[in-house]
């Protein structure tokens, strides 16, 4: 979305960009920010409001409250509630955009539409589409007008030359290396491809094992990354036809996948 409103595909030119950074992202997500920033004409702000991986480590070594923890999976039942995205995430964009449009902390924020916030929501993830809780910013999702699915986002990628200038097969996905809703899918291409961002993820695997103490904690529960229950580094992330099971439905996969 932001090469293509570069090109003009998208209009009207964006003023600017905001990624929020929650200081766990794959190392290749930040080299691609790096040859992304290099190529827009608008500037692109990195904000963030510290560092989750840090937050949740310290947490459990008891240095620290771990308010903005990920949904991890507990053996009690469940997943925990997910405060991460709207602390490192959300948060942080709105405070930087109170800044370009000049609003002063603590005061109300404007009735009026003052940013059209673009979102790059492809037709595939369209459930994911929800109105700004701010009326001063209004919602757009370009990649939904255009009836964009991730595969034609590629595709468009291939055929504009992009792809190749980038050194980079395709894009790579934005979420921090342990975050809980990575399907198997992704697990296993970090696994082969990003073995560093795997490693990191089973560390914050093993590190929040037992939780965080408290009365709130049932006796012996506790947490995961992988919605198995099981250790990640031990978890296999094969397919049933990946294990010489034959799949019923054929062969339909659509080239997506860690998309």
């Amino acid at each position: 979305m932001a090469l293509m409103a570069a090109g003009g595909k998208i209009t009207p030119m964006p003023d600017c960009a905001i990624f929020a950074d929650t200081g766990a992202e794959p190392k290749k997500v930040y080299e691609w920010l790096d040859w992304l920033e290099r190529r827009l004409p608008y500037r692109v702000h990195r904000v963030q409001a510290g560092n989750l991986r840090d937050e949740i480590l310290g947490a459990m070594r008891g240095k620290n409250r771990m308010d903005a923890r990920p949904p991890f999976f507990t053996l009690s039942g469940g997943m925990l509630n997910r405060q991460c995205t709207q602390d490192f995430k959300i948060l942080p964009i709105q405070k930087k955009v109170g800044e370009l449009i000049s609003h002063r902390p603590g005061a109300r924020w404007p009735l009026d539409v003052r940013v059209i916030q673009w979102i790059g929501i492809s037709c595939d993830e369209a459930q994911r589409m929800k109105p700004s809780r701010l009326a001063c910013i209004q919602h757009r999702w370009p990649l939904i007008e255009m009836k964009m699915t991730r595969a034609d986002c590629l595709q468009w990628l291939g055929e504009s030359g992009w792809q190749g200038e980038s050194g980079f097969d395709r894009p790579p996905k934005s979420a921090c290396t342990f975050c809980p809703y990575h399907d198997n899918a992704m697990w296993r291409d970090m696994k082969i491809n990003d073995p560093e961002s795997f490693a990191d993820a089973c560390a914050i695997d093993e590190a929040i094992r037992l939780g965080m103490a408290g009365p709130r904690r049932p006796e012996g529960d506790a947490w995961f990354v992988h919605r198995s229950l099981k250790p990640l580094a031990q978890v296999d992330f094969r397919s049933a036809e990946d294990a010489g099971q034959m799949s019923m439905f054929g062969n339909e996969c659509e080239g997506m996948c860690g998309v």
